[in-house]
């Protein structure tokens, strides 16, 4: 490939090792970034909606057969779901800060119907004692009663490491992030791949919040901007390193030619 303007040399794209691997490395990442959050305003929109539409509405039955399909459906709608709680198998999300104080959000199963399927019912904020080894008691009867509250994803935490399990083989289970589909196994159910934020003024749960958006998509599409931008800008930095101007094609040698009347002696 070779750009040209009259009197000048002609540019042509020669990739450069260091230069190639940094794109290739920091061009993936970038426009991730800049599609999460992308995703993330998208997410705040439906929220902004949901609350506004939900009001005293009555909330949507969720059944023991529920698939994923129809609970995606339910989201960011207020639901209600008969079952009983499991207290051997809770979890403890991590770096959860309130008031500026560090703790926990506590995210308990409902097992439903026959127990063979659940779903996580965040119950609220727990501070954090002296040292994250001391985890706190999570004591919770398991008679069955009927949970109500707004249907959402689980929390979005950012970039995921590892399998996010801070403490593997004890419960409650510390977690950095909640992935239903990877902690199914740990509970021994199949896991909705929503949770269900338990209503302020409903039993059993712990410091609550009413749901509300600490600032709007528009902060997030900035961001998105700002990622592909960034993004925009590596690759003309690749592009600039890339094209080289070819001076032997600007400047070719004359052809050789023979004068008239020149004898060659041989």
């Amino acid at each position: 490939m070779s750009l040209s303007r009259a009197g000048r040399a002609p540019l042509r794209l020669r990739p450069r090792l260091l230069p190639s691997l940094a794109a290739l490395l920091l061009l993936p990442l970038l426009l991730g970034l800049g599609a999460w959050q992308l995703d993330r305003a998208a997410q705040k929109r439906a929220l902004a909606a949901a609350l506004n539409a939900a009001g005293d509405a009555p909330p949507a039955q969720i059944l023991p057969g529920t698939d994923t399909e129809a609970v995606t459906a339910l989201a960011y709608r207020r639901v209600a779901a008969y079952g009983r709680y499991a207290p051997e198998r809770q979890l403890l999300l991590d770096n959860q800060v309130h008031d500026g104080r560090p703790g926990f959000r506590v995210f308990t199963p409902l097992r439903l119907g026959n127990g063979h399927s659940a779903v996580l019912v965040d119950r609220g904020w727990l501070p954090m004692g002296a040292t994250r080894d001391q985890l706190p008691a999570l004591a919770l009867a398991t008679d069955e009663r009927l949970v109500r509250g707004l249907l959402t994803p689980p929390p979005d935490v950012g970039l995921r490491l590892g399998d996010g399990m801070a403490n593997p083989g004890r419960w409650p289970r510390l977690v950095q992030y909640l992935d239903p589909e990877r902690l199914a196994p740990e509970l021994g159910v199949r896991l909705l791949p929503y949770v269900i934020r338990l209503d302020p003024a409903a039993p059993d749960g712990y410091l609550r919040e009413p749901p509300a958006l600490p600032f709007g998509p528009e902060r997030h599409l900035g961001y998105a901007v700002q990622w592909f931008a960034l993004a925009a800008t590596l690759a003309l930095l690749w592009l600039r390193y890339s094209l080289v101007r070819d001076a032997a094609a600007a400047h070719p040698e004359p052809p050789h030619t023979e004068t008239p009347g020149h004898v060659r002696h041989g």
